[in-house]
Order: C-alpha cells, then structure tokens, then sequence
C-alpha cells in the first residue's frame, strides 16, 4: 500500500514550532509522507495557538481555509491539533463540522492510532487530556527550521500566575525535562547540522524550579557549552526576577553562549504589575538592567511591553514611555492587552479603550524605532560575525543573515549585498547601511583564514 499523505501547518511560537515537528516526526514514523501542497495530502493537520485573540482568529481562519481541500483536494481527514482544541474543547466540536478529530496539548503523540480509529470511526472527534505531557530526546521530530538552526524545548508549562494570560490553563504546570536527557537531543541536533541552538521554554529560567534545583539553568548551559557543539546558544523567554548572578557567570566564561536575554518586563507601573500577578517596579527594573550591562557589558537587552492593561493610567503609561527612554533596549516588543476569556483580568474593571490602547503602542513603537536605528548606526563600518541565512525573502538580489544580538524571526536580519556567503557558516560582515529593524552590509574576505570568528 502506499503511504497515506499528510500537510501540516504550524501557527504560533517556537515553542509550537517544536510540538509540530513532534506531531510530523510521530505521523512519519507511523508511515505517514508528508508533502508540501495541502490539495495533495489525504490529512491535513493544522497545530494551532490560542494564546491571545488575535491568535486564536488566526487559528480559525487557518482551519477553514484549509477545510476547503476537502472539496478541492485529495484531504479526507482535517485534524486540528494543540492549544486551541486544549482551550475551548467541545465548543469547537459543536462549531465546526469540517473538522474530523481535535487534539489537545496532551494527546498529539497518539495521531497515528488516533487517526486510524477515525476513520474506522472508532474514536470521538475530540481527544483533550489533562496537560501533563512531556516530550524527551527519543520522541520521534522532524525538523523543520533551516538545518543551521534548532531550537531545544527544556521545559513545558508553566507556575506562574499572570492574570492576563492563558498559558498555565492550556499547557499545565512547569516541568522540566531531565539534563541528560536534553544533552541527548542536543547532540542530535548538533548531528543535524545545527550551529545555533535556542533555548524555549515558556519560562527557561525557571528550568530545574519544579524539582527544587536553583542552578538548573546555569549547569544545563554549562554541560551545552562544554559540548563544543554549538557556535551560537541562545537563551530566550525568561523572566526579570529570576536573574542570578551564577546564571550570568556561566554566560560570561563561555564565548558560545550569546550575550542575549529576553526578559519580558510587560510593564514597570508597581500597581499594575500587582494587578498582573507580577513582581517587580521600575526602580528594581532600572537596578536590574544596569547590574545586566555592567556584567556583560555586551549583552542585548530584548523585553517586551504590554500598554492598555486593566487600570492603566496615563501617569502609569508615561512612566513607562521614561522607562523605556532611559534604558533603551536594543530590541522591544509592544503589544496591546487582550481580554481573555477565563482570566482574572479579563473580569477587572476600568478597561482601557481600544482607540488609547493603539495610541499608546504607537507611541512606543515610535520611540523604538528611534532607538533601535542609534544602536544599528553605531554598528556603521564596523565587522561582525554573521550567520548566513540564504537568498534574501525580498530579493534573489541580497543574502541575508543574523548577529548574534538577532533572535531568528523576531530581531530582524542583515542583509547582504556584496560578496559570497555559504549557508549555516558564520562569515564577517562589514555594516554599510543602518536601519531601524534591519541593517546592510557586505561579506568581507577574510584572505583565506576561516578562522576569524
């Protein structure tokens, strides 16, 4: 028999990123193909997130446009996997009929038994299982970045309490995957070409937290780094109060680990922090930021804001517009608050009209803009090492590629110009253009030495 084809799409985070290349890992090693047009597969699956509204619209449109290679197509099976199925359960089975099986965050490794009974029709449409599952290093995972780059997920879940978001409810609680079981998948990765590696985790901070272990992040990054296995690693999501000082003295005597933290502030306004289930205040914030620069003092500072929380005041909406002024961070995200249904603040009252909420992330946005082009400019004429990406999604005309103060999708890239670039190679590259998300430069010839970065 020939194998059953199968599409799948994945919508979201890294971290969702590495759940569907689970589910397609998985649905391979049940024999399943995959292929790359959707009116070509006989399942389609689609992972979905469900994080925010906007999210979630995105989830639904995505489904439904997909449903229509059922008409159209060779799909005989619309299989919608993930956070979305985990939120809103039986909803989405009264809602819509196009789909044929929902999954939850829990139950995505049995697709290929689960798939087999549905369509003997031996299975309910729905399969959502209280969020414990835990992925390890001999899970089945097809990857699907470019092969120079790999993220590796150290824990799922997560303990704290945001009153605004919906992550503990949908994904469990914090639960971190043994040392040397990830020290195994790194080394496959490492096998598969990949030179950066990132570090996910809804908390990666708190990597060891849930076992009692207050070094569990320092001594997972010092086992990755003696491996000598990676160019670049990358730590991303965690969180400002749990910053140590062994965490930053592991960063400091090792060149592979990226002088790089994202650490999502999401504000600085001591009442609505309380209000977010939050710890923290500008004051530490500004303690923080400047203990951070003065230990590395090349770190990259990425954080992210939210403006038109609950209560939000133009008092609390400057002072955070100082904040951001004063410690210019070299990368920013700034998004609007979303009420979601099920948390706490979704139920606050004094909620901040839509038209001010956009308002305000402009002006912040603005403000960014203006810092990020300082801090590229001051890069004008200067070598970097940076990680070639491949042909421009602009252009055949430039390459593109990445600083190790760049976060794949998220920091912008630099693009190239002039001169010969081997993928997955870090290369130097002179800075010759400066803007505000991206930068230009031309690949320098090193006169032969492969060795200078």
């Amino acid at each position: 028999m020939e194998p059953t084809t199968v599409y799948l799409t994945s919508l979201g985070c890294p971290k969702n990123r590495v759940d569907s290349e689970v589910i397609l890992g998985t649905l391979m090693s049940g024999g399943y193909e995959p292929v790359e047009n959707p009116l070509e597969a006989q399942v389609i699956v689609v992972n979905t997130c469900s994080f925010i509204e906007s999210a979630t619209q995105e989830s639904i449109d995505t489904i439904l446009e997909l449903a229509q290679a059922k008409e159209s197509g060779l799909c005989r099976l619309l299989v919608v996997a993930g956070c979305l199925p985990q939120r809103y359960g039986r909803k989405l089975v009264e809602s819509m009929p196009e789909v044929d099986l929902f999954v939850g965050t829990s139950s995505f490794v049995q697709l290929p038994a689960l798939i087999t009974n549905c369509q003997t029709g031996g299975v309910e449409r729905l399969l959502v299982e209280p969020p414990r599952y835990l992925m390890t290093s001999q899970t089945p995972r097809a990857l699907s970045a470019p092969f120079y780059r790999g993220y590796l997920k150290i824990a799922e879940g997560c303990d704290n309490r945001c009153t605004f978001c919906t992550i503990p409810a949908i994904r469990g609680p914090y639960r971190s995957r043994p040392l040397e079981d990830l020290l195994q998948e790194a080394e496959w990765l490492a096998s598969e070409g990949v030179v950066e590696l990132n570090l996910i985790a809804q908390d990666t901070t708190a990597y060891g937290s849930d076992s009692g272990n207050l070094t569990g992040l320092p001594d997972l990054l010092k086992a990755l780094a003696k491996t000598n296995r990676f160019a670049w690693i990358r730590l991303l999501y965690g969180y400002p109060n749990r910053i140590n000082h062994a965490l930053l003295e592991v960063m400091k005597s090792h060149d592979c680990i990226c002088d790089y933290l994202d650490l999502p502030f999401q504000h600085v306004s001591s009442r609505l922090l309380r209000a977010m289930g939050r710890a923290g205040s500008v004051e530490e914030f500004h303690r923080l930021v400047a203990y951070l620069r003065t230990s590395l003092p090349r770190i990259t500072l990425r954080t992210t804001f939210m403006v038109g929380f609950p209560g939000e005041t133009e008092a609390d909406f400057q002072k955070l517009y100082d904040f951001v002024e004063q410690t210019r961070f070299h990368r920013l995200g700034i998004f609007t608050y979303s009420a979601e249904r099920g948390t706490k603040a979704a139920r606050m009252k004094n909620h901040v009209p839509e038209h001010i909420k956009k308002e305000r992330l402009a002006v912040i946005a603005d403000l960014q803009e203006r810092i990020s082009l300082d801090y590229h400019k001051r890069l004008l004429d200067t070598v970097q090492p940076v990680l070639i990406e491949g042909t421009s999604s602009e252009t055949d005309l430039l390459l593109e590629g990445r600083l190790a103060s760049q976060a794949p999708e998220v920091d912008g890239r630099v693009l190239i110009n002039k001169g010969f670039g081997q993928v997955g190679k870090i290369m130097p590259v002179r800075i010759t253009e400066a803007h505000p998300y991206d930068i230009v430069g031309e690949v320098v010839n090193p006169r032969g030495r492969s060795d200078l970065f």
